[in-house]
């Protein structure tokens, strides 16, 4: 089915959140990244309005407690999705779209955010396995990149109860061939769409490092009446190549692109992100202050909080025959192009033309890296069995073999590649985790009794 962007007449109310009615947003103020690691520090910080939570780690039947706390404070709550992929060549997940709709309705939330990246490709669109990158990867700027992104917006807007926020991605390599710069891309998505933009000034920062683009021209072309809020983030420099970790402060040049944003409009909120190296609650408070002193320097005196009349009353041309449809020409060449890329990076097949190949290998690295991190967070028990051996031992499996679904799969997908190999070398630790692993991969954990049985035979062979 064909798309056009939808025109909201004067006083009615969409998902676009025009003025006057109960989808306006209002100011969000300052807020932070809620992370359990961190949850008593937020509800301790003075002067936090709201905070934001990653939607794939919140259950809508149980909420963690101190997000009710919060709630019942008044701390609005908002869910940043990080696993849709609306730049991908496939169509929205119905599944993934709808869990994000119902975290929305459980938080209270008065919209949700996501990314503007792609995060799998393969699948039935080139007749290949799903590759997953477990990390958010550029959209190519061009003409068939913009038109796919269109339209999975559209879809994600039409299943979620609230208004949706895309947000600019951090970048460490170019797609050859771009036609637009992101300020452009960005904001002909805003026009034909009318979706609201989450700009994070540290993602400009870094693609000021990694790919030459002024932080300054691109707010120039940003239509920043369509910013429903702004990221502030750490990150870290290393061998000229900027990597945004979320695990370090707030450096002056990213403190200097918020100031250039507030110098062209007050944004209606502005919030801290740190995933990482969680620093004492007195540093966190202490970054807030600096974000609020770079907010009150010189700036225009009205406060965004909707859209421009241009971008919700956009009336683009109706797309070709096709649009959206599994498909549509567009959709079948992002998709290869998509799944060339990612297979380079997680696969080990050769470079696509056109790329820079010390960068992709900074990528794959980086791919890697974030891989083992994830992957001993959400199974300790490996490299506790593995000890120090555990980063070069991951770091070798994931050259060849791309994750293919989740954390959690990929965590036994290690282990059986180990047991395969017939390591670990030591026999103890090898028998550790040949039960770890027979105790996930079955249909259901065992029970308590037999793990209990399981420790006490342990301890009779000498474990």
């Amino acid at each position: 089915m064909s798309h056009t962007t939808r025109v909201v007449k004067s006083g009615e109310v969409g998902n676009t959140g025009v003025p006057g009615g109960p989808r306006d947003l209002g100011a969000l103020g300052i807020g932070i990244g809620w992370r359990p690691e961190i949850a008593e520090a937020v509800e301790a910080l003075p002067g936090v309005d709201w905070v934001e939570a990653v939607a794939e780690n919140v259950c809508a039947g149980h909420l963690p407690d101190s997000l009710v706390r919060l709630r019942a404070r008044g701390v609005t709550v908002i869910p940043h999705g990080v696993s849709l992929g609306l730049g991908g060549a496939a169509r929205p997940d119905a599944k993934r779209l709808a869990d994000l709709a119902e975290r929305a309705g459980a938080l209270g939330s008065p919209l949700v955010t996501e990314h503007i990246a792609f995060v799998r490709a393969g699948g039935p669109l080139t007749a290949s396995p799903t590759l997953e990158a477990g990390h958010l990867l550029p959209v190519p700027r061009t003409k068939d990149a913009l038109r796919v992104l269109c339209e999975n917006v559209r879809i994600a807007q039409d299943s979620l109860p609230v208004p949706l926020a895309v947000e600019n991605i951090a970048a460490l390599i170019n797609w050859p061939d771009e036609e637009m710069t992101e300020g452009q891309f960005l904001a002909e998505l805003v026009e034909r769409t009318g979706v609201r933009l989450l700009i994070d000034v540290a993602n400009l920062h870094t693609n000021h490092v990694n790919r030459g683009e002024d932080p300054a021209s691109a707010l120039d072309q940003l239509p920043v009446e369509a910013i429903a809020y702004v990221h502030v983030a750490g990150g870290v420099e290393r061998d000229g190549v900027w990597h945004d970790t979320h695990a370090h402060p707030v450096s002056a040049p990213v403190l200097d692109v918020l100031a250039e944003l507030r110098s062209r409009v007050s944004p209606p909120g502005v919030l801290l992100e740190r995933d990482d190296n969680f620093p004492p609650t007195a540093e966190l408070a202490a970054e807030l202050d600096t974000i609020r002193a770079t907010l009150a320097g010189p700036g225009p005196e009205r406060t965004s909080t909707t859209l421009s009349r241009k971008a919700v009353e956009a009336t683009e041309a109706p797309e070709a025959p096709g649009a959206g449809s599994p498909d549509d020409p567009a959709r079948q060449r992002l998709a290869l192009a998509q799944t060339a890329l990612l297979s380079a990076l997680v696969a080990g097949t050769p470079a696509p033309e056109g790329f820079d190949s010390r960068r992709l290998g900074v990528q794959i690295r980086a791919l890697a890296a974030k891989r083992a991190e994830v992957v001993a967070k959400v199974a300790p028990d490996i490299p506790r069995i593995l000890g120090a051996g555990y980063r070069a031992a991951f770091l070798g499996y994931a050259k060849s073999r791309p994750m293919r679904a989740g954390y959690r799969r990929d965590a036994l997908d290690f282990a059986e590649h180990l047991l395969i190999a017939d390591r670990p070398e030591d026999a103890a630790a090898r028998r550790e985790l040949t039960q770890w692993w027979r105790d996930r991969s079955g249909a259901r954990p065992p029970r308590r009794a037999t793990r209990m049985a399981r420790a006490a035979r342990s301890v009779l062979v000498g474990r």
